[in-house]
């Protein structure tokens, strides 16, 4: 009997005969109260901000509080104050110049701050990560207390990419001090419409 043979046999003849149950996991988590002020303060301890828009279009917001920025593009259809397409470069390296991506969310979650983001018709991912700034609209009627409520909403049967986004980026491994925008956007505003 070769070596391969002998433990192959061994692991046959020891393997366990009962099955184990796997833990329940279907049990109650954490409910808030008020999930919009639970989001905003989360998303803000990770240098973030949330506002709810209540009066204006997604339109009037960018020009009034993004005006001085030179290149905006948009993955939200309802948005049309794009000046460059970004699903019309063949590269995402032609993105390196983007100021303010407006990206749709598709839901927020109240404990950590994330959206979650899967754009199907987004032909370069890595727009979420060059542009300086992130204008991500929600509807404001699609924040879930917990991640466990959030991955029940994530239909993980059809391929393609989808990302929790919380907050700008940043990194704390230098020196114990907190740097924003490290390695992506320096800045990143939830929108709630």
């Amino acid at each position: 009997m070769s070596s391969r043979e002998t433990i192959l046999s061994s692991i046959k003849k020891n393997r366990p005969s009962s099955t184990i149950e796997l833990p329940n996991t279907d049990i109650s988590h954490v409910k808030y109260r008020d999930r919009d002020k639970k989001f905003a303060t989360t998303l803000k301890s990770v240098g973030g901000d949330a506002v709810w828009l209540e009066d204006k279009s997604v339109d009037e917001f960018v020009a009034e509080n993004y005006r001085e920025l030179d290149v905006i593009v948009s993955t939200y259809l309802e948005f049309n104050g794009s000046t460059k397409d970004a699903n019309e470069l063949e590269t995402p390296h032609l993105l390196e110049d983007v100021d303010l991506a407006v990206i749709k969310g598709e839901f927020a979650v109240a404990e950590n701050g994330a959206v979650w983001i899967k754009n199907p018709k987004n032909r370069h991912r890595a727009l979420y990560f060059l542009a300086t700034r992130l204008l991500i609209v929600v509807d404001k009627n699609s924040i879930v207390d917990s991640m466990h409520e959030a991955y029940k909403l994530i239909d993980f049967s059809r391929a393609g990419y989808g990302t929790f986004i919380s907050g700008p980026s940043k990194t704390a491994d230098i020196e114990q001090a907190l740097v924003i925008g490290a390695h992506g956007a320096v800045e990143v505003c939830v929108l709630f419409v």
